[in-house]
């Protein structure tokens, strides 16, 4: 078995590819008319399209049941981007209690798009900050194997 792609069902697929690709930079790689797959392997299937398959009478947009996560390197520059575009917040950005910085908000169809800063930038962060390895990997809550991994990353790029 094998997870092939996350599916939104989406009042407008044009309109729901143009946002993703204004706010998030995912290309349509196919385009079926009914149903793209984007970048990353996201698919947007039209409304119409997706009643049809599942057999829906009613779909209900904006649950606030689940998301799609992104990571973000480059978190700061991210929100400056946030700012200029039309996007409705769920909540501004926060640390979360492990380091992680986040923002969520919605698409068009109020289906929740997070994205937070990559792990890696955090563990960056903790040690420009002043934090030891062992002090960075207990903030953030993450097993050694996986500071250990970053920190021989961080040694060869400064060779």
């Amino acid at each position: 078995m094998k997870l092939k792609n996350p599916l939104l069902a989406v009042a407008d697929p044009e309109a729901s590819a143009a946002f993703y690709h204004r706010v998030l930079g995912l290309h349509v790689i196919a385009d079926l008319g009914a149903n793209k797959t984007l970048t990353g392997g996201l698919a947007l299937q039209s409304l119409e399209s997706w009643r049809e398959f599942s057999g829906a009478e009613r779909v209900a947009f904006g649950g606030c049941d689940a998301e799609l996560y992104f990571e973000e390197e480059d978190f700061d520059g991210f929100l400056n981007k946030l700012e200029g575009l039309p996007v409705t917040l769920l909540h501004p950005a926060k640390e979360h209690p492990w380091g992680q910085r986040a923002v969520r908000f919605y698409d068009p169809d109020r289906h929740i798009i997070e994205v937070g800063e990559s792990l890696e930038a955090v563990w960056r962060r903790c040690l420009a900050g002043g934090m030891t390895p062992e002090q960075a990997a207990q903030r953030m809550g993450i097993p050694a194997r996986m500071a250990a991994a970053w920190m021989r990353k961080q040694d060869r790029k400064g060779d």
